[in-house]
């Protein structure tokens, strides 16, 4: 702790919003994040070496060398690197074209997924929508960070691969992530402000019906299958004795008439 105890009235200055900043759902955008967490991510040291005078234009960078998503972990409630970049954002208040960029990032899932989260808390609802709705085709894994602290790569548990074998982490996927922030009211440790039923942005705000992704693809497989005529049914058993009674009858008539024209 020595290492940074002159630089905390430094560091006190830091913490602060941009004055330029708006309010955020009548608030202090870092408000957004719970004071107690808050005070755990100033006193953070990855804050402290990697968040300190970190602008818009630098963000992406630090966000690209993310390589798990989560909120707090351990028993001392620690802030894990995703959420110390979250705040930051809050705090410097980006433009919206540079958050737009950070969702629309293919290439780096966890960028995307910052955009996302930061979205989701300072967005309009219409905006939210539009923009994290097309996330949910977006089926690629991702690791969060869970309530033990992440173990290094030595402590992997070989005998789970499937819980990602990284102690204090599991595998979510980016669709999971997106619908975590579409439904739920807290995540990763962070109360989510209201969001509107989807049904309720589209009677009141325009918001246009969600067309699945695979619903092309189910119209042109529906449009390839030839519609087949149905096979009647087999006749049951007393059925088919009952035409061939009827059959046995008829020859009956027929041989008996023969032999009565033949007689006269």
């Amino acid at each position: 702790w020595w290492r940074w105890s002159w630089l905390e009235p430094v560091f006190a200055m830091a913490n602060r919003t941009d004055p330029e900043a708006v309010t955020i759902h009548g608030t202090n955008p870092q408000n957004l994040i719970e004071k107690i967490t808050r005070l755990k991510i100033y006193q953070n040291a990855y804050w402290k070496e990697h968040c300190f005078a970190l602008t818009a234009e630098r963000m992406v960078d630090r966000a690209m060398e993310l390589d798990h998503i989560g909120g707090t972990y351990a028993g001392n409630v620690q802030p894990t690197p995703f959420l110390c970049l979250l705040l930051k954002m809050l705090q410097i208040q980006p433009e919206k074209e540079i958050v737009v960029e950070f969702i629309k990032n293919a290439e780096y899932k966890y960028v995307r997924a910052l955009g996302a989260m930061y979205l989701r808390l300072v967005g309009k609802p219409l905006d939210i929508y539009q923009y994290l709705e097309p996330l949910l085709n977006d089926y690629r894994k991702i690791r969060h960070v869970i309530g033990h602290a992440p173990a290094s790569h030595k402590d992997r548990d070989a005998n789970f691969p499937e819980k990602m074998g990284w102690a204090g982490c599991e595998l979510t996927h980016i669709d999971e992530f997106i619908d975590n922030l579409l439904r739920r009211e807290d995540f990763l440790d962070i109360k989510l402000p209201f969001l509107p039923k989807r049904w309720t942005m589209e009677t009141t705000m325009d918001l246009p019906p969600r067309v699945s992704a695979l619903e092309d693809d189910l119209e042109a497989e529906e449009e390839e299958e030839e519609v087949l005529p149905i096979p009647p049914p087999p006749p049951d058993r007393r059925e088919r004795e009952r035409t061939r009674e009827g059959d046995r009858d008829r020859d009956r008539d027929h041989d008996h008439d023969r032999d009565r024209d033949r007689d006269r």
